[in-house]
C-alpha cells in the first residue's frame, strides 16, 4: 500500500514557510488529483495547494495558523488506489520519488496556484499576528526583537525568548506622551439603517502594512507637474498597429515602468532598502505596480528585472501581471521582491495623491490623471497659449535615507524621460 508523505512545496525563491490558513479536507477524507487539500498564506499571497494524484488522508500534521516550512511533511497519504507508475507520471520531472518498504517519500512536488490572490501585506504570518495581539506588542517594540529566521523573519520562539526578558511595558519612543486622556470617539450607529462590514483578513493586513510603513518610515512628498503631449499623442497614434504587431496592448504602465527604471539607474540610491545602520542597494530593478483586485483590495504584482526589458517586453510583462491580478491567477512568485512601486492613481480619475511607502522600499511614485488643458508656451514667436497633455507626478520617499535633492532630482529625471520620450530609444 503507497503511503506518501505530503510535503509542503516551494512557492518561491525566497519563501521558506508559509502558514496554513485552512484544511480542505479532513483526516478520512478521499480526494481526487489535483483536488485542493488546504490552503496556505506566504507573506504576499494565498495560495491553494493540490496534489497530482488521489488518495486519502491518513494522518495531518500541522493544524490552522501553524508555520510550516518548505518540505517539512503536511500530511500523510494513502495512496493506494494510485499505482506507483501513476504516482511518478503525476509528479514533475525535479521531483523523485523513493518507495521503501511501503513508504513513498514524495519531494516538494505538489502544484500551488493563487486562488483568491489576496495579498498578504503585513509583514507577520498569522500566527505571529495573533501573538503580537495577544501579547500587547506594539509595531515599534516588533522592531528591537532579535529575529533568528531566514531573511531576518520573526518566528514565534523569537518573540517567546523576548517575552521571557520583557521586564515592563514597552514605552513608544513615537509619542512624547503615550498616555492619552483624550476619551475614543463614540461611532452612532442606527439599527436597521446603518451596517457593519468585518474587514476581510486581506484588508486587515493592508491596514497594519500602512500603519506600520507610516511608523517606519519619515514620509515626505514632492510633486511636479510635467507636459506628456508627445507621449500620449505617440501612444495613441501607434497603439493599434503595435497590438497588432506585437500581440500586446500599449497602456500608459510600461512607459511609466520603463521611464522609472531608467532615472532608477541614473539614480541608485533611490532603489534601495534599509537594514538597521546600513542601507541596501539592489542592483536590480523590480518595479511592483499597484494593482485594483476585483474585491476593491490592492495588490503589487512585480515587474521583475525592468531595466533589461524594452517596450514590447515590458508591455507583455504589465499586460500578464495585470491579467493575472483580474482573474486572481497570480503566483507567490509574482507579488514579491519589489524594490520600487509605482501607483497610477490617474486610472481612477485623480488628479495626484500621496502615496505610502511600501516597506521595506525607500520610495514610492504615483502618476495622476493625464489631463488636457490650455498652457503658456514659450515658441520662437514667443509665449502662446497652447492645448496640451499635463499630468503630475508625486513621490513619497523615506527621508532617513532619501533628502530633498536626491528624491526632487530623480522625480525630475522621471519627468524628463516621459516629457522627452525617445522612440527609438523605447523599443
Amino acid at each position: 500500500m503507497p503511503i506518501v508523505e505530503f510535503k509542503m512545496p516551494r512557492m518561491g525563491e525566497s519563501i521558506t514557510d508559509a502558514t496554513i490558513i485552512s484544511w480542505s479536507k479532513q483526516v478520512g477524507d478521499a480526494f481526487d488529483a489535483e483536488d485542493v487539500l488546504l490552503e496556505v498564506a506566504t507573506d504576499k499571497v494565498d495560495s491553494e495547494v493540490s496534489i497530482p494524484f488521489g488518495g486519502i488522508i491518513k494522518e495531518i500534521r500541522f493544524q490552522k495558523d501553524e508555520v510550516v516550512k518548505v518540505g517539512q511533511v503536511l500530511a500523510i497519504i494513502d495512496a493506494s488506489e494510485s499505482s506507483e507508475g501513476e504516482i511518478k507520471t503525476a509528479i514533475t520531472k525535479e521531483t523523485s520519488v523513493k518507495f521503501e518498504s511501503n513508504l513513498a517519500t514524495v519531494s516538494s512536488h505538489t502544484y500551488a496556484s493563487s486562488s483568491s490572490a489576496a495579498q498578504a501585506l503585513g509583514f507577520l504570518s498569522p500566527l505571529i499576528r495573533n501573538i503580537v495581539v495577544q501579547e500587547n506588542i506594539s509595531l515599534e517594540e516588533l522592531q528591537i526583537i532579535p529575529t533568528s529566521g531566514e531573511n531576518r523573519r520573526i518566528q514565534k520562539s523569537d518573540i517567546f525568548n523576548y517575552l521571557k526578558n520583557r521586564k515592563s511595558p514597552f514605552v513608544s519612543r513615537l509619542q512624547s506622551n503615550p498616555v492619552s486622556n483624550f476619551p475614543k470617539p463614540v461611532i452612532r450607529f442606527e439599527e436597521g439603517k446603518d451596517r457593519i462590514v468585518e474587514m476581510d483578513r486581506m484588508r486587515r493586513m493592508i491596514a497594519d502594512h500602512m500603519v506600520y510603513s507610516k511608523q517606519t518610515s519619515p514620509h515626505v512628498t514632492s510633486y511636479l507637474e510635467i507636459d506628456v503631449t508627445n507621449l500620449a499623442d505617440w501612444r495613441n497614434s501607434v497603439k493599434a498597429d503595435f497590438e497588432a504587431k506585437h500581440a500586446e496592448r500599449l497602456t500608459f504602465t510600461p512607459l511609466f515602468v520603463q521611464a522609472v527604471s531608467r532615472a532608477i539607474e541614473d539614480y541608485p540610491m533611490v532603489n534601495v532598502s534599509v537594514d538597521g545602520n546600513n542601507i541596501i542597494v539592489h542592483s536590480d530593478i523590480h518595479i511592483g505596480m499597484a494593482t485594483a483586485l476585483p474585491s476593491g483590495n490592492l495588490i503589487v504584482p512585480v515587474v521583475r528585472e525592468a531595466q533589461g526589458k524594452d517596450l514590447v517586453q515590458l508591455a507583455h510583462s504589465v499586460n500578464l501581471l495585470s491579467e493575472s491580478a483580474r482573474t486572481n491567477k497570480l503566483k507567490p512568485d509574482q507579488v514579491q521582491g519589489s524594490t520600487f512601486t509605482i501607483s497610477n492613481v490617474g486610472t481612477f480619475g485623480s488628479l495626484m495623491g500621496t502615496p505610502i511607502i511600501n516597506q521595506p522600499e525607500a520610495a514610492i511614485l504615483a502618476f495622476g490623471v493625464i489631463k488636457r488643458r490650455a498652457e503658456v508656451m514659450n515658441t520662437e514667436r514667443g509665449e502662446e497659449i497652447a492645448i496640451r497633455s499635463m499630468m503630475y507626478l508625486s513621490l513619497s520617499f523615506d527621508h532617513r535615507i532619501i533628502d530633498g535633492q536626491l528624491g526632487g532630482s530623480f522625480l525630475r529625471k522621471v519627468g524628463d524621460y516621459l516629457e522627452k520620450f525617445d522612440i527609438t530609444t523605447a523599443i
